[in-house]
């Protein structure tokens, strides 16, 4: 075989290659663009078409930065904004724009339809916070009633009331927290009030006194000594979290340390604990609602499972982040990093 042959069979192959990867893209039901560094287009599949109005054949080299310099997508181009926005095409459906670097000079913009998915999740909130508003109404009268049971009157079933009562309680917990979990996935933006962090940090260690009973050495630094802007009241019931479930997992004299310092211009709240520790591959998954690293024994100290899902919307909600280490037999740590914006200075 000749070199020439050899390099035009190379070719077609390269061509048949490069028709079938066109073919795919434009067969994709996302929108793709190809953008040079300057935004132009350089390609689009048919679906930019339905979900973006630009058409590949009218708008080639046309800037997307000016076609949609009004639109949240020209925000987003530009680097700022959300990557959730409406379709200039039509405004009911939401879209998710991605963008993947393809080389120095262009990128691909991928804008999906997440209506179907927005329009599910807002179904399984509403549904979440219905049924968690009618069952507290039916638990409060239950746990009212058991609370008029003396165990004495009845000697007998004197057991039986005790873990009636407790299983009362945790299932009242349980709906508060969805209730919070709720309010909180609505995405409302929330109050930016002075958190005085003194009174708060003391509040939190009074709370970890009356649930050690005495068990655990508790102690306090607030290195910091600077208030914070967010929520007052989403922050301390966050903070709280991290604080009973140190105190949950903690051996008796066990010791736990609630922090407040600076680090780096940032902001750390956090809680570290002498405890059980926790395995490494359970960590990307303690926020998760319900998720358990032993079911036996979270259930056994009554945890709802909710408490870290809770930390990390409030966190979220902040523009904060959970940062989490622990090692098994030695304790764990969960730290609260917020961003220099949400810190007042002394004085302030």
């Amino acid at each position: 075989m000749t070199t020439a042959t050899h390099a035009n069979r190379r070719a077609h192959a390269l061509a048949r290659q490069l028709r079938d990867l066109r073919n795919v893209a434009r067969a994709l039901p996302d929108a793709l663009l190809l953008l040079d560094r300057r935004h132009q287009l350089q390609w689009a599949n048919p679906a930019a078409r339905r979900l973006l109005g630009v058409v590949w054949s009218r708008d080639r080299a046309l800037s997307m930065g000016k076609r949609f310099h009004a639109h949240p997508i020209g925000l987003w181009l530009r680097g700022a904004g959300t990557d959730e926005v409406p379709s200039p095409v039509d405004a009911a459906r939401l879209l998710q724009l991605t963008r993947v670097d393809y080389d120095a000079e262009r990128h691909v913009v991928l804008a999906r339809d997440i209506t179907r998915v927005q329009k599910l999740e807002q179904m399984r909130r509403d549904f979440v916070a219905n049924v968690s508003h009618e069952l507290r109404t039916p638990l409060t009268v239950i746990h009212g009633y058991l609370e008029m049971l003396e165990p004495d009157d009845v000697p007998a079933l004197s057991s039986v009331l005790e873990d009636l009562r407790a299983q009362s309680q945790r299932m009242r917990q349980i709906v508060d927290d969805l209730l919070v979990l709720s309010r909180l996935e609505t995405g409302q933006a929330l109050p930016r009030e002075r958190v005085p962090m003194a009174p708060l940090l003391e509040a939190l260690r009074q709370e970890a006194e009356a649930l050690s009973q005495g068990r655990h050495e508790i102690l306090l630094e607030d290195a910091a000594r600077q208030d914070m802007l967010g929520s007052r009241s989403d922050l301390h019931s966050a903070f709280s979290n991290l604080v009973s479930n140190a105190v949950r997992y903690t051996p008796d004299g066990g010791r736990i340390t609630i922090r407040w310092a600076l680090e780096a211009g940032a902001g750390v709240y956090s809680v570290t604990d002498t405890g059980v520790g926790i395995p490494a591959e359970h960590l990307p998954r303690l926020t998760e609602r319900f998720y358990r690293v032993s079911s036996s024994r979270s259930r056994a100290k009554g945890g709802t499972g909710l408490g870290l899902s809770i930390v990390k919307h409030v966190l979220d909600l902040h523009n904060a982040r959970l940062r989490m280490a622990s090692q098994l037999g030695v304790g764990s740590t969960f730290a609260c990093v917020f961003d220099s914006d949400c810190l007042l200075a002394p004085g302030a």
